[in-house]
């Protein structure tokens, strides 16, 4: 990602001699530019987008026997799923952790088919988050749920009640391994449908209990104060809503090392699959911004890019933001009383969007604090909160990611990554409003972090060599995401139920429009392995439409991962003077 910059020039891709396109065995660029596909050939399947779900689809389209083609409005694959660089530091902007790290489960299926692991070596810390009030007094949120116990009732032996309730169904959690990943909903058979209710009646109390139990209601059984506020903060700050449920899940997937962090990070992630679908024989252009659907007699038939240039496909997928998707490439002119629910009511209704949050990265040489977890929430004062530009919460999550993986920092240097939930609206109108005084809030955010820092590590602000700023405005301005969301949709919200009838009942498709789905967070929630799924389900899909067999296999890639694998990554400071004139 390159903050508050000009997103459509820059580096190129690494696949192939040609900075824009790379074409492969999905044919010549007149077998695009022609409407009717050429005798004998495989049907054509246009992606736009080639974040997580847009790579995906590609893949699963190419091992199918279609021949597809990505176009990408950036420079770089992987939407928000990231990283850029400046002074030798890799700023990491998406993963904090990635289920379907361990082998032998369905999440782990997809990502080896997509060759997103291919060579790469997996990071997995023992604590899922610690938590650190303003007085000093910390909780670390062991995996082990015997560990947990043991480390929480020292805490607060008043507090045994709930604690125990906890790590009980933790343990519980443990013992269950569910990832419906590998079929689409409208798709499963008999035998898998039975499969998965032999996961989920024996524990279907469980289910039901810890979903329908708000995290928030269930901390203020606490007694301690320091507990709780930190539980509310496990998964880094409070995203508000949230049941017991998924906090369980995660640290029992943490557990197992099914939650672990891949070498290379986001965007090695990104770039791997990029890889994948490059083998696979599929086309992906760069700098290339589609601007609207074509569609003829009720049927999607291709693209139109900023350019003018039309590209014609026997289907078209788009895993891009789905209010552009409806509203901009489509017109506005598809809907149902589902979509219109989704997009017109709850995509504006408060509480319903994951949060968007600033990333402030410190690049510093030497060790940052030894002693320190690998990721720590900070509850701030009120006098503290108040210094950090258009935060939602009293906290700030400090996560030394040079342990993540290797090649983050260069050596004997670390590099640190700050956030907190920021609300968009605030961003958008400094940006637009006044350029300086945007620059001077991001600043603002900046001097915090040092300060910080400062407090906790004194002598630290003298070996911080960089900082960089990102705002919820950046996320939108390289993604596209409505109201820079990184997430899109909250579990466990009212969207919940509604996306998951888009992609079940509604195979993904829009009403009185063939030849078109749609893929990606939009419509089947937040995380990677969620947007990876889309992919193939959409792939499934199109291949009962288009008369092909579904078909994927594992990569077989064994070369060691390396850190030059991220290929040429962005500089901020190439832009700074395009930022500062504003273009």
């Amino acid at each position: 990602m390159k903050p508050d910059t000009d997103a459509t020039a820059g580096t190129g891709t690494t696949t192939g001699t040609d900075t824009t396109t790379t074409t492969t065995a999905t044919g010549s660029e007149s077998d695009w530019t022609r409407p009717e596909r050429s005798p004998g050939t495989p049907p054509r399947v246009i992606v736009i987008g080639a974040g997580v779900a847009g790579l995906s689809t590609g893949c699963y389209a190419q091992m199918s026997g279609a021949r597809t083609r990505i176009f990408e409005k950036h420079v770089l694959p992987g939407g928000c799923c990231t990283a850029w660089s400046r002074d030798g530091y890799i700023f990491d902007y998406c993963i904090e952790w990635l289920i379907g790290t361990a082998p032998g489960n369905n999440a782990h299926q997809v990502w080896r088919e997509l060759g997103a692991f291919d060579g790469k070596t997996m990071t997995n810390f023992d604590v899922f988050n610690k938590v650190e009030d303003e007085h000093g007094r910390t909780v670390s949120f062991y995996n082990d749920p015997d560990r947990l116990e043991a480390h929480l009732l020292e805490i607060s032996p008043l507090d045994t009640a709930p604690i125990r309730a906890f790590t009980r169904d933790l343990r519980r959690f443990t013992r269950i391994e569910l990832y419906p990943f590998l079929t689409a909903p409208d798709l499963r058979t008999v035998r898998e449908k039975a499969a998965m209710l032999r996961t989920v009646l024996p524990a279907f109390r469980l289910f039901w209990r810890t979903a329908a139990t708000p995290m928030h209601t269930f901390a203020d059984t606490f007694q301690d104060p320091l507990l709780r506020r930190a539980f509310r903060n496990i998964f880094f700050q409070d995203p508000e809503g949230f049941p017991l449920l998924p906090y369980l899940f995660n640290m029992a997937a943490a557990h197992h090392h099914n939650a672990g962090f891949p070498q290379g990070g986001s965007l090695g992630l990104a770039r791997s699959v990029e890889e994948r679908y490059r083998k696979l024989g599929g086309t992906l252009t760069y700098r290339a911004r589609a601007e609207k659907v074509l569609v003829e007699n009720g049927r999607a038939i291709g693209i139109e890019l900023r350019n003018g240039k039309r590209y014609f496909a026997e289907h078209v997928v788009s895993a891009c933001d789905g209010r552009t998707t409806l509203h901009g490439l489509l017109g506005g002119r598809y809907t149902s009383p589902r979509i219109e629910k989704l997009y017109s009511d709850l995509l504006h209704r408060p509480g319903t969007l994951f949060p968007a949050v600033v990333s402030v990265f410190a690049g510093i040489r030497g060790p940052f604090g030894p002693d320190e977890a690998h990721s720590t929430t900070h509850l701030l004062s009120a006098q503290d909160a108040a210094r950090l530009p258009g935060a939602l919460q009293n906290s700030i999550v400090v996560q030394v990611r040079s342990r993540y993986s290797d090649g983050f920092a260069p050596p004997g240097h670390s590099v640190v990554h700050c956030t907190y939930f920021s609300d968009f609206a605030y961003w958008k109108e400094l940006r637009s409003r006044d350029r300086k005084e945007y620059r001077a809030r991001k600043r603002e955010a900046a001097d915090f972090v040092r300060a910080f820092l400062e407090r906790r590590m004194p002598g630290l602000a003298d070996r911080t060599e960089v900082v960089e700023v990102a705002t919820p405005a950046t996320t939108h301005r390289y993604t596209g995401n409505h109201d820079g969301s990184i997430l899109a949709w909250k579990a466990f919200s009212d969207a919940d139920d509604v996306a998951a009838r888009l992609v079940g009942k509604d195979r993904m498709r829009l009403p009185g429009l063939s030849g078109f789905s749609m893929a990606g967070q939009w419509v089947g929630m937040g995380g990677l392995i969620r947007a990876a799924s889309t992919g193939r389900f959409a792939a499934q899909y199109l291949c009962q439409e288009l008369g092909l067999t579904f078909r994927a296999w594992e990569s077989d890639g064994a070369e060691p991962w390396h850190p030059g694998k991220l290929g040429r990554l962005p500089q901020l400071d190439r832009w700074s003077a395009r930022e500062e004139t504003g273009s």
